[in-house]
């Protein structure tokens, strides 16, 4: 009869000790992963948070893109700048003809007040005769004017040929944002830094180079 061989049992104690190192190094390893796992997510959310715009520069101020390209002549759109509302106004030929007949009745025809950069000081009070981009904010108490294209309307009167009307304190405003004589408010609206970015899109914070 072969003799067969029957292995020799294994030690109780050293079965635990083997079965222990396995768990250490099993749980070693595990741990290193997740280590490593939190380290990459820790490196790229800064990454892509990097291309978001920070509350601080929101709160600076921060510059608006606005594409114009959608804005019908004669419509108004609103657009947030610093925490304030920005007009723009796609004037048609017929509103931008009525500014000079509206010198005699606005206190500062010229404006020679500095509410707007150098390069919108002139009738239009804008870069571009027909766009026109300013802080829709009455410089009286801070209201917000409502825009009034109509000509004639029975409310403001036969002669009025369009503008922003305060109904809070009953300022009046051309197509310019030059302020009537004899209301309470006591200046021009203001006009914001801005330039084109392309002939389609207006960037307000930014002033137009020379």
């Amino acid at each position: 009869m072969a003799n067969s061989h029957v292995a020799a049992p294994v030690p109780r104690d050293t079965l635990t000790e083997a079965t222990q190192r396995d768990r250490r190094r099993r749980f070693l390893v595990g741990t290193t992963a997740t280590v490593g796992a939190v380290g990459v997510v820790a490196a790229v959310v800064p990454f892509v948070m990097s291309f978001w715009p920070s509350e601080r520069a929101k709160a600076a101020g921060a510059p608006v893109t606005v594409d114009i390209s959608k804005i019908e002549p004669g419509q108004k759109i609103n657009v947030e700048w610093r925490g304030k509302v920005c007009w723009l106004v796609n004037r048609t030929q017929e509103m931008v003809g009525n500014l000079p007949k509206m010198d005699p009745r606005v206190a500062d025809p010229k404006s020679e007040i500095d509410h707007q950069p150098p390069y919108c000081k002139n009738e239009t009070r804008s870069i571009k005769p027909d766009m026109w981009v300013a802080v829709g904010i009455c410089t009286h108490l801070g209201c917000s004017p409502t825009y009034r294209p109509e000509i004639g309307p029975a409310d403001l009167g036969a002669d009025w040929l369009g503008g922003f009307f305060c109904p809070c304190h009953q300022s009046k405003f051309d197509l310019a944002g030059r302020v009537f004589k004899g209301v309470p408010a006591p200046t021009n609206l203001v006009i914001p830094p801005h330039r084109y970015a392309s002939a389609t899109s207006i960037v307000i914070g930014e002033d137009q180079k020379a």
